[in-house]
């Protein structure tokens, strides 16, 4: 296994923490890559515009990826302009085990 450290580029965040993901030695791709960092940080990939090698280098393909080495640190750099949508609470409603019914009950 290839041990990698990725987070989410958020400059606005004073804690911005990365976390560590493993990738398969046989599967050192750019799209493994994206999939398992994505699945890990709970983020769509269509909203990841690029991924950078800290501290400036982008990964652009297979190549890129194969030749990183154990706990390089590595941001997924979102597309979308508001930041704050991907990483917002989920209102009341939208929380899985919400019932409306209930909500709506007189005492």
């Amino acid at each position: 296994e290839l041990v990698l450290k990725v987070r989410i580029q958020t400059p606005n965040l004073r804690e911005n923490d990365f976390i560590e993901i493993e990738l398969d030695r046989q599967e050192l791709t750019y799209k493994e890559l994206l999939r398992v960092s994505c699945r890990e940080l709970g983020v769509d990939p269509e909203h990841i515009q690029k991924i950078r090698k800290l501290p400036n280098t982008m990964l652009r393909k297979d190549k890129d990826v194969a030749r990183l080495q154990d706990f390089q640190e590595l941001e997924l750099v979102l597309t979308v302009s508001d930041k704050n949508l991907l990483f917002r609470v989920p209102t009341l409603s939208e929380q899985s085990g919400y019932n409306k019914k209930a909500s709506e009950l007189t005492y």
